[in-house]
């Protein structure tokens, strides 16, 4: 497996998994009350009906792998927080948030703020390139 392949970035939602009735209440409360839902990495890339075409568009674009649940050419691994903090050990995690794991490394990618601060998918895909560039990925 080549070192490139082995790179994924890991998006993290700021909420538990917990199957359809977690997600209808999710939904319903980030339509409803926008303002006190905690995780705008949902609010941004979700709508009432699943992941947006235009953020799905774009992570199956992207020129890095990721890894998703389905098989795509380049894949990423959306994970909730709960799921996360099972597999990863990260003191102090904040959500949400997205790292990049590399080999065995774990670093930071888009912090708790700078994902909170996105208001559009079209400033969260600038977010993601502007943070590939700096990792030089």
């Amino acid at each position: 497996m080549s070192e490139e392949s082995e790179k994924k970035l890991i998006f993290v939602y700021n909420a538990e998994s917990g199957g359809a009735f977690t997600a209808l209440k999710d939904t319903l409360h980030k339509t409803f009350r926008k303002s006190t839902y905690q995780c705008n990495l949902c609010a941004v890339t979700f709508g009432a009906f699943g992941m947006k075409r235009d953020w799905k568009n774009f992570v199956n674009d992207l020129d890095v792998p990721v890894e998703f649940k389905k098989k795509d050419k380049f894949k990423f691994e959306f994970l909730h927080k709960d799921e996360f903090n099972q597999k990863y050990d990260i003191k102090d995690a904040k959500f949400p948030s997205a790292y990049l794991l590399d080999n065995t490394s774990l670093d930071l990618f888009i912090t708790q703020d700078e994902m909170n601060d996105v208001k559009s998918i079209d400033e969260l895909k600038e977010l993601v390139n502007k943070k590939i560039e700096e990792f030089n990925l």
